[in-house]
């Protein structure tokens, strides 16, 4: 008889926020042919004869700035959440991270130790990218394939439209700005690169990014990150009743010279002080823990570069995290795996 097991699987981070560790885990990033997805060599060359020559010590620094005590804000933050989930149902959970440690490997091994047989993997991104949940996927079954064979793995797709996950982001962005008056409220998600927006189309045409594609219905959506952006964006300000032209939809983090989808976060916020907005508030829905994307890009960075070009107030409301009602919601997907 089959026995049933969970597996949350997010991003990763860095062991310490050396350099020694900053450069081992930006090279297992960015050599991962789904983050930057261009001819090995030439990733090889630009990854470790260029970036990883430059970046460790800069990133290094900004992990210092956000790394707390227990260590990893995501690591921390993930474990708490895991740490919620497993009291609330009676099957294995294990926790893993696409990059870094604890590894998929490590996290499957665990499982199947405790006679699991049967795997649900749940990428802890709300939207579908080819650098996230498709680079997990590929990657659990790579390994399951190679190292555990009996195992059967399924997933949870996407849930950035799911009417439970919409209420507990609604809510908590409501508690997040609890006392403070905004002028403006801006939803950053992680930036990928447009050519990312077009590999993802399986029908091979929808997508051309030109401002009407992500509204007009079509099969393309299941894998559209930019679509499921602005879907998570819409349904949770139709949540809330937010008036229109009272938010944004931005992006963030992107890398490169090659065109990423728009509008930029860094480019929107700079561009709000300088006309007159003085109170802006930020969530970042691509992520469900903090991390340094969300602590030192927006929290630290933006906010700086905001107030510099005129601007007042800047509020960043916090990831879900480990929020009870959101470990609720996983607890109620994982239920109804366990049953069907």
């Amino acid at each position: 008889m089959s026995k049933k097991g969970v597996l949350l699987v997010n991003l990763g981070s860095p062991d310490s926020p050396t350099k020694k560790d900053v450069k081992k885990y930006l090279g297992e990033f960015l050599m991962d042919e789904r983050v930057i997805d261009i001819p090995y060599l030439s990733r090889l060359l630009l990854v470790k004869g260029i970036i990883l020559n430059t970046r460790p010590k800069k990133s290094a620094a900004a992990y210092q700035k956000v790394w707390w005590d227990e260590g990893s804000p995501l690591i921390v933050l993930s474990n708490r959440l895991k740490d919620k989930i497993v009291p609330k149902t009676d099957i294995p959970v294990a926790l893993a991270m696409r990059y870094g440690n604890p590894s998929i490997h490590f996290g499957l091994s665990e499982l199947v130790k405790q006679g699991v047989t049967e795997v649900l993997i749940l990428p802890l991104y709300p939207q579908f990218a080819m650098a996230t949940t498709e680079t997990i996927l590929v990657k659990a079954e790579e390994i399951r394939k190679k190292h555990f064979p009996q195992v059967k793995i399924e997933d949870i797709p996407a849930f950035y439209n799911k009417p439970e996950y919409i209420k507990v982001l609604g809510d908590s962005l409501i508690e997040g700005l609890n006392g403070f008056e905004y002028d403006h409220l801006i939803f950053s998600y992680h930036g990928v690169p447009e050519r990312h927006i077009m590999k993802s189309d399986i029908t091979k045409s929808h997508c051309k990014i030109d401002g009407q594609c992500c509204k007009n219905q079509s099969a393309a959506h299941q894998f559209c990150y930019r679509h499921q952006c602005y879907e998570t964006t819409r349904l949770t300000a139709e949540y809330l009743q937010l008036k229109e032209g009272t938010f944004t939809t931005t992006f963030q983090s992107r890398l490169g010279k090659d065109p990423w989808i728009q509008p930029y976060t860094d480019e929107t916020i700079d561009n709000y002080a300088k006309k007159g907005i003085k109170k802006l508030a930020i969530i970042t829905p691509a992520f469900v823990s903090d991390c340094l994307e969300t602590i030192e890009e927006i929290g630290m960075e933006a906010k700086e570069s905001f107030i510099e070009h005129g601007g007042e107030s800047f509020h960043r409301i916090d990831c879900l995290n480990d929020n009870d009602a959101w470990a609720n919601v996983i607890v109620g997907w994982i239920n109804h795996w366990k049953i069907s």
